[in-house]
């Protein structure tokens, strides 16, 4: 089965990969470990997990503006995300993926957030702004 939703493509880039969900908002600055990738914050739902080489999915981000950098620091080390899927995105998120060149949609609808879950497979065409979550 194949669902569809259509969001804001921000940055723009085409990717496959495998969903890495959050219902938390994420800080790059503390929150994940730029040499490796792996969420670090002890008390956050997929701490000890990796962002690497997922389409990474949480509402949006909170923190500092090093946050950008962290996400260029994260592309650089080879362990960034494939793409980034947003409810709404906020410039530390936006700057770091531009920089970065990762793939990054938001405004997808409150439906594409009940049926995703980690794990998924998604495609995610940010040229048009397209998900698709195949189950």
């Amino acid at each position: 089965m194949v669902m569809e939703f259509k969001g804001r493509g921000l940055v723009e880039g085409y990717v496959e990969g495998i969903a890495l969900v959050s219902k938390e908002p994420i800080s790059f600055l503390g929150d994940i470990d730029p040499g490796t990738g792996t969420i670090i914050r002890k008390n956050h739902e997929l701490y000890s997990l990796t962002i690497k080489n997922k389409v990474f999915v949480f509402p949006y981000g909170k923190g500092s503006t090093v946050g950008s950098y962290i996400i260029y620091r994260l592309r650089k080390n080879n362990v960034a995300p494939k793409a980034i899927l947003n409810i709404r995105s906020d410039p530390v998120v936006i700057v770091g993926c531009v920089i970065s060149d990762i793939p990054l949609v938001d405004m997808l609808p409150e439906k594409f957030f009940k049926e995703i879950g980690s794990g998924d497979k998604v495609i995610v065409d940010a040229y048009k702004g397209i998900v698709r979550i195949l189950k």
